[in-house]
């Protein structure tokens, strides 16, 4: 049974869809569908359930901020979800990732990420706690990788730094800093409106650019001491982890596993963008030769004015 969901036209890339179903005692299920309204013109996910689940209660769609949210409820019969094939449809097109998350009747819970080249899963008889670990390891490596204002803060950090050992524990510092957020948001212990949150981050952009941009010395307090300012900041960039995760939940009875392996995701994807950075630095000093002075502060520029212009951008939703 496919539910045709109609598809609307965020910033991050990390923007999955979630099917999302409850069995309840007796059979009946009910099911969430989750999807962006920012997809681009054509691209349609649909859900995929059993093909004779019946309709029991119709599908009612509601707006919350950037999504579409559609629930109804099915019946598919005494045999129950074991062994049954749900999925997402259309994921290639739209470019993205699905959450399928399976409550049974019973209190096991079944949790996949399903992509285009492989949109369905067959229930499994129980959850698999490798396939959480890897799935959510993967989207920790995806968001970090897709964020374009984290990779410029982190860009920044290894501009602002260097190749040297302080490198080491800023980037600590940083890591500690979002881990310590991301959990306490993740967990419930500390709530933040994501609109100020993605404000506070493109400033942190920001307000790094401009320490950049600054004469060499003396050095300003970011410059002395950049691991306080990572670390201040990671408590920032955490809750926007946070966020992106609170998107697609966290699997019930797999909690810290889930948690854990998408922060190690994370620092997997930052510590890989790092290697890049200090490895493409070595390689133009090598071909080209030390860089002039205003060649340092192209990126530093381009940084600041992309960062201006989220911090704009974020602002104005406070405004409509």
């Amino acid at each position: 049974m496919v539910l045709v969901v109609p598809s609307l036209a965020r910033a991050h890339a990390l923007d999955p869809a979630l099917l999302d179903v409850r069995e309840q005692v007796g059979g009946v299920a009910e099911v969430l569908f989750r999807t962006s309204s920012t997809r681009a013109a054509g691209a349609q996910v649909d859900p995929v359930l059993p093909a004779d689940c019946r309709v029991v209660r119709e599908p009612v769609a509601t707006q919350e901020g950037a999504a579409v949210t559609v629930r109804w409820a099915v019946d598919c019969g005494p045999t129950g979800w074991v062994g049954r094939e749900v999925g997402v449809d259309g994921l290639g097109a739209a470019r993205t990732d699905a959450l399928v998350r399976i409550a049974l009747a019973d209190g096991r819970v079944v949790q996949r990420v399903v992509r285009a080249d492989e949109t369905r899963l067959v229930v499994p008889a129980r959850p698999s706690a490798a396939n959480v670990a890897l799935d959510y390891g993967r989207l920790g490596v995806e968001h970090i990788l897709g964020g374009l204002d984290h990779l410029l803060f982190v860009l920044g950090l290894v501009l602002l730094v260097g190749p040297r050992r302080r490198l080491v524990a800023t980037v600590t510092a940083f890591t500690l800093g979002h881990s310590v957020t991301l959990t306490l948001a993740v967990l419930g212990l500390a709530r933040v409106p994501a609109a100020p949150t993605e404000v506070l981050i493109a400033a942190s952009v920001l307000l790094l650019a401009v320490e950049l941009a600054r004469p060499a010395a003396p050095p300003g307090l970011l410059g002395r001491a950049p691991w306080v300012m990572a670390l201040v900041f990671g408590l920032l960039h955490g809750l926007g982890f946070a966020g992106a995760l609170a998107e697609i939940g966290l699997p019930a009875g797999d909690v810290p596993l889930a948690l854990a392996s998408f922060n190690a995701g994370v620092e997997a994807g930052q510590l890989g963008f790092i290697a890049v950075v200090l490895a493409a630095g070595w390689l133009a000093a090598r071909v080209a030769g030390p860089m002039p002075a205003w060649g340092r502060l192209v990126p530093v520029y381009a940084m600041g004015i992309l960062a201006a212009f989220w911090c704009f951008e974020r602002l104005a939703v406070f405004v409509e």
